[in-house]
């Protein structure tokens, strides 16, 4: 006998699926109270589905447009995603009904269908984009990610146009507040005076750049390899009058010539750099550094060393950031120390970053029609996974955010450092 497609989702599922299925044979599956619905409405849904069991082949259906979700704010399927994580657990079919199944599903739903024109190739596809973390692919994966549109991130960061971890300072301080708090602490720990220079390496939209020139008088040089942050951040730059003291240039922190900084601020970079480079890395930045001279670096880690590369295949990798990785705090510690940095502070902000992960989903949701005007339903699509599912990694440690500031130490051990830092918590 054949099943239909709500039955072979029972058999997988079960009735006490956090979700309830409708597909587009007319059959329904799952649990018939829950108030989340999964509407399957293509054969192509299901074939990405069956070629690509688990989260890329659900993405996939959902990116396409051939799975939609009713019963959540459009565009925010974090309360799905924690009801997965929570309580879905697909059973093994019956060996019984396998022969059933097979005859249900047909020869054709295991041939995979076209992928989403968004999905990356996975990684030892995109040698021809160059080895990995070399110059060109990194400006490839950049592209890829942050110049989608300005008006996009507008729509989805909110005014700051800040794209990394806020600070909240207090429960009910907002968005705007905590990123506004996020840089003022990076300015604090980096002991921010008039007259010192700073540079900011990966500096988005120059958010950093702008409150460090504004509030401690310093002149400051932010670097980003894309081209549309650039651009908008030199002209927001010279809109406010600060052009005598503060630049965003386009191009590739290695190619920064300059020296003598008294700080430098690292802010959600070493996430694309490659852990393999940590030494090349940090060793370049303490070459800009005048001794005694402070880096704060702040990125995402993981919780352990098994953890590895941000998956290495999955959602992420395919479809947000490509070539990313992750490692502990302590691996970014040693390694700063390998390159003559002396640990000054630590912190872990990810319970931060989940909850500027929930302000940004819930963004885009109340901008949903623009951000899909702007960007195209497939984008905003992934967007909306992306935010939810990273705000759940944070809250459960399952990813972290450190900021760690170390000093380039002197001849002799020299680095002076206040025997008591200001910047408070």
């Amino acid at each position: 006998m054949t099943l239909t497609i709500g039955e072979l989702a029972d058999e997988i599922f079960g009735s006490e699926a956090p979700f309830a299925l409708a597909a587009y044979d007319g059959s329904r599956g799952g649990n018939p109270n829950a108030d989340i619905v999964l509407k399957l409405k293509t054969e192509r849904g299901l074939r990405y589905l069956v070629t690509a069991p688990g989260e890329l082949g659900l993405a996939r259906a959902y990116v396409q447009g051939d799975l939609d979700i009713d019963g959540i704010d459009q565009g925010d399927p974090y309360d799905l995603l924690v009801r997965a994580k929570d309580k879905l657990a697909p059973k093994i079919p019956d060996p019984r009904r396998l022969a059933d199944i097979v005859r249900t599903l047909g020869p054709r739903m295991f041939v995979p269908p076209e992928l989403p024109a968004q999905e990356n190739p996975p990684g030892w596809r995109r040698l021809a984009e160059g080895a990995r973390h070399s110059k060109a692919r990194d400006a490839q994966a950049i592209a890829h990610h942050y110049d989608v549109s300005n008006r996009f991130y507008e729509l989805v960061l909110g005014p700051s146009m800040a794209y990394t971890c806020a600070c909240y300072p207090s429960q009910g301080a907002t968005l705007e507040q905590a990123q506004e708090f996020k840089f003022d602490l990076v300015c604090r720990k980096l002991g921010l005076r008039p007259g010192m220079r700073l540079l900011d390496v990966g500096c988005g939209w120059g958010g950093m750049v702008r409150h460090a020139v504004k509030n401690y008088g310093v002149r400051a040089l932010g670097v980003t390899l894309s081209g549309e942050q650039a651009a908008y951040g030199q002209e927001w730059i010279e809109r406010e009058g600060l052009g005598d003291l503060a630049q965003i240039r386009h191009g590739d922190y290695r190619d920064v010539t300059e020296s003598g900084f008294e700080a430098v601020s690292s802010i959600g970079l070493t996430e694309h750099i490659g852990v393999k480079n940590y030494p090349a890395y940090f060793g370049f930045l303490a070459e800009r550094l005048v001794s005694g001279g402070l880096l704060l670096n702040h990125c995402i880690t993981s919780p352990n060393t098994a953890w590895g590369q941000i998956t290495k295949g999955g959602f992420i990798n395919r479809y947000v950031f490509p070539d990313g990785e992750l490692a502990p705090v302590g691996t970014i510690i040693g390694a700063m120390a390998d390159q003559g940095f002396e640990m000054r502070h630590a912190e872990d902000l990810r319970e931060h970053y989940a909850r500027t992960c929930r302000e940004w989903a819930r963004n885009l949701s109340a901008n949903w029609e623009a951000a899909v005007a702007e960007a195209g339903p497939g984008t905003a699509r992934i967007w909306g996974l992306y935010l939810s599912g990273s705000s759940l990694g944070f809250e459960r440690g399952e990813i972290q955010l450190h900021q760690v500031l170390g000093q380039k130490v002197g001849p002799g051990g020299v680095a002076p450092y206040p025997l008591r830092p200001s910047f408070g918590s």
